[in-house]
């Protein structure tokens, strides 16, 4: 059977048709997502049972046009080209190849013909594009561009650092500024922004992975949603009602990227010049900075009125990582290293939760909305740092799973069971318990061995 590529239209239909066939979706589900009909839904599930993902694509893809011009029309433009009209442009010969020997064919054909040869265009067929200077915002909070610039802003005297930045695009105002050792403190950013100043309209960004999606990967769910789910600060932003502008280029932010280039200069001869060393020393004196860099280089924006909105009172609550976890049997909920017990005046072992991490290492425990849990920070040197996607938990494990050291010459005791109403073969209790059972087997198969051996000198 023949196969054909799938194209970028056609790549989700094999997660949603393996779903279906596995019972966890509908035809009429897999239908809406793909839009099609629920008969054509049924034709891909049997081509897809018979040949597989490959067999998903369009059949006629691959195949010649049948308009296609002759093989005699194709070595007629090819010979003139080659010889009687050297050097004309992909124009000039479509026109004379029509009004001269009376061949009509387009020009893209001749193009096409052209770059079979392996000829370059005489001519670039288009100007470059124009680009437009884009407006500011007239108001204080409608954008905010923010961006991170990695230099040795202590020069020699401490480590190299990301400085994080937001800038207003009304009045090139800075908003805010912190020092970190990577790109990932941009939730921090957020909260002295919004404590400060409030919310914006927007903010114009990079398209870094902590801010928007750019991996491949699409869960059952996004398939059947048509769209990606949003990373943490995404869903920060989201729940704020913020949107966010991300950048094809870094001129398009021009005026964060200028205010670098000015900070390189200003900030670090400041720093330099106080003798400061230490992280802790320059994000106190990055205040007394900013204000007198805003005094000195701000403008007024085109209308007085600003357009920032208050901050909710759970802004710490929103300004956190969130997972999903699932109860235990015991009441507790794990976040890594760390756990909460839950209250057991309600029976909760088995039900989905949402544990979020706030940016100074609080846990809190959510159901329906509901607190559950809180647990404290664990100290005052947590920097919160995301442990995963806030979806990674559906995506399929690439990570190879460990081998069971099993005693040799010994048969297996119990055989695996995945019903979830008994504990897996990793878990302490049936461990210790194999250990045991193995270490008896083995104690007794001594004693019957010593047994025989003193039989067989008493014959």
């Amino acid at each position: 059977m023949e196969t054909f590529t799938l194209s970028r239209k056609e790549l989700h239909r094999p997660g949603l048709l393996k779903a279906a066939l596995g019972g966890r979706i509908t035809n009429r589900q897999v239908a809406t997502a793909l839009r099609l009909t629920i008969r054509q839904v049924r034709r891909l599930k049997r081509r897809f049972e018979a040949g597989g993902a490959t067999a998903l694509g369009h059949r006629s893809r691959g195949q010649p046009s049948p308009r296609r011009l002759s093989a005699a029309v194709q070595a007629a433009v090819i010979r003139l080209m080659t010889t009687v009209y050297v050097g004309f442009n992909d124009t000039h010969l479509t026109e004379k190849l029509r009004e001269v020997h009376g061949l009509a064919i387009s020009r893209e054909s001749v193009r096409r013909l052209r770059c079979r040869l392996g000829q370059p265009p005489q001519r670039a067929r288009r100007a470059p594009r124009a680009r437009r200077r884009r407006i500011p915002e007239a108001a204080r909070g409608a954008l905010v561009q923010i961006d991170g610039s990695p230099f040795a802003w202590l020069e020699t005297r401490g480590p190299e650092l990301m400085l994080l930045g937001a800038v207003d695009d009304a009045t090139t105002e800075i908003l805010a500024l912190h020092f970190r050792p990577a790109e990932d403190g941009y939730a921090t950013l957020f909260q002295q922004l919004f404590t400060r100043h409030g919310l914006p309209l927007a903010l114009y960004g990079d398209r870094l992975n902590l801010l928007v999606r750019n991996d491949p990967h699409w869960s059952l769910a996004e398939q059947l949603a048509g769209t990606q789910y949003p990373t943490h600060l995404g869903l920060m932003l989201q729940d704020l009602g913020i949107g966010y502008i991300a950048a094809h280029s870094p001129q398009a932010k021009g005026r964060i990227e200028r205010l670098w280039a000015t900070l390189q200069d200003r900030l670090v001869s400041e720093l330099r010049l106080r003798r400061i060393a230490s992280v802790a020393a320059a994000e106190a004196f990055l205040p007394a900075f900013i204000a007198d860099f805003n005094r000195r280089f701000g403008k007024p924006p085109a209308a007085p009125a600003a357009v920032w909105r208050r901050p909710p009172r759970d802004l710490a609550l929103i300004l956190s990582c969130r997972y999903r976890r699932v109860v235990a049997r015991d009441n507790t909920v794990r976040l890594g290293p760390r756990w909460l017990q839950l209250p057991t005046r309600r029976a909760l072992a088995r039900r989905p939760v949402e544990v979020r991490e706030l940016l100074d290492g609080t846990l809190i425990v959510l159901l329906d909305g509901a607190v559950l849990a809180t647990q404290p920070p664990p100290g005052r040197d947590f920097t919160l740092k995301p442990r995963h996607g806030p979806h990674a938990a559906h995506r399929p494990s690439t990570r190879p799973r460990p081998a069971r050291r099993l005693l040799s010459r010994l048969p297996r005791l119990t055989t695996p069971t995945h019903t979830g109403r008994r504990p897996l073969a990793s878990h302490p209790w049936r461990q210790a318990i194999d250990t045991d059972i193995r270490h008896h087997l083995i104690t007794k198969s001594r004693r019957t061995f010593s047994r025989s051996s003193k039989g067989g000198h008493s014959h």
